[in-house]
């Protein structure tokens, strides 16, 4: 077992500007951190929980640290991390989740928005929180986050977090509201490629390449220049098929006059998905346009790639963090406790040798000492 198990953490966020002054401060900012880190790991998902699991295990971390006041209150922690600056705190994140894993050419990095429903404040007018992420398919890893400013929208969020990755020959994915001309070339710029959802709000772009693959759809597309490409899975009582075609052709691209001004554009794709159960059958039609060439077999694993954001992400803090219910509100608080959920997740992702979900190895993380080093060590 690692015998400084924080090493990568003190490296990476021991920088950080401590909010606080005068001879009054009690309890070192890094220890702060360590504790609520460690503790969400566990399954505290509140102030008051990561102070009780501080006090439980106060044995353990006096291995690791001086602790020279003890544990802090739940009140330290709420107001020491409502004041932490969260673009610094977000920052030390992203670099940290740089040095423990590498993102390899041809990954799928999905980019995707989500509210945290209960961090609003009626009292204050506070609106809810919503934050941008990313999301690293292959690896399960969230490469970071970016605040959307609360008189502002994803659209000005998504260049300013993709500007901040290192995302150079990766695909990057995102849904309609992220399908705008500055963002595509903004990923172009970073040395990505994109292969970016088109719906109602690109209505003329939607309306012109539904009407083409219909159209060519209707003849089985058996003369027209279309890759083509399918997968089946099976499970959980149902059975899925998502179909690709996709195409390049010069001819076929320049007749739809509302894609000749997107930067970088090589392809347009229709992925049609549907879902066979006892009960029903049902489908589903998406529309891509992509800056990789005409290769459906690439796009089908990118744009499946792109709902690991869901299901990977999102539906996991709502059920095993329980983000969508906390309450967390103070200032800059909720924005730094979504980074902390995000770091145990990281680490609980990496950690593959205990059986069941993240929810379950939080449990055995906060049981087992032994079983938190490995996590801890990345």
């Amino acid at each position: 077992m690692p015998e400084e198990p924080f090493g990568s953490i003190e490296e990476h966020f021991g920088e950080i500007s401590d909010p606080r002054q005068g001879q009054n401060v009690q309890h070192k900012l890094l220890d702060v951190i360590i504790i609520a880190i460690c503790g969400v790991i566990c399954g505290a998902d509140g102030w008051v929980e990561i102070e009780n699991f501080g006090r439980q295990k106060e044995g353990w971390l006096r291995k690791y640290l001086e602790l020279p006041k003890g544990i802090p209150s739940h009140d330290t922690f709420g107001r020491v991390f409502a004041r932490i600056d969260p673009e610094e705190f977000q920052h030390s994140f992203m670099e940290w989740v740089q040095a423990i894993q590498e993102i390899t050419r041809g990954q799928v990095i999905g980019v995707d928005g989500k509210q945290l429903r209960r961090a609003h404040d009626m009292s204050t007018g506070k609106s809810a929180l919503y934050m941008v992420n990313a999301w690293a398919e292959a690896n399960h890893l969230v490469l970071g986050q970016r605040q959307v400013d609360e008189h502002s929208n994803e659209i000005k969020a998504i260049p300013e977090l993709l500007k901040l990755l290192d995302i150079q020959g990766c695909i990057v994915t995102i849904d309609a509201i992220g399908t705008q001309k500055q963002i595509a070339k903004t990923i172009l710029e970073r040395g990505a490629d994109y292969a970016l959802a088109v719906k109602d709000n690109q209505a003329k772009l939607h309306q012109d390449i539904r009407y083409l693959f219909e159209y060519d759809q209707c003849n089985e597309f058996q003369e027209a220049p279309y890759d083509y490409a399918k997968t089946v899975n099976k499970g959980h009582g149902r059975i899925d098929v998502r179909e690709c075609w996709t195409t390049d052709d010069p001819e076929y691209l320049t007749s739809i006059r509302a894609l000749h001004k997107w930067p970088g554009l090589q392809s347009i794709a229709m992925v049609v998905t549907k879902r066979f159960t006892d009960e029903k059958i049902s489908s589903e039609t998406r529309f891509y346009i992509s800056s990789l060439a005409g290769n459906a077999e690439q796009i089908l694993h990118a744009v499946r790639g792109h709902w690991g954001v869901e299901n990977g992400l999102h539906w996991v803090l709502d059920v095993a963090f329980d983000e969508d219910h906390s309450r967390v509100r103070k200032d800059h608080a909720p924005a730094n406790l979504a980074v902390l959920r995000q770091m145990a997740l990281n680490l609980l992702k990496q950690e593959n040798t205990a059986k069941g979900g993240i929810k379950a190895k939080r449990l055995q993380a906060g049981w087992n000492e032994e079983y938190l080093l490995k996590v801890l060590s990345g």
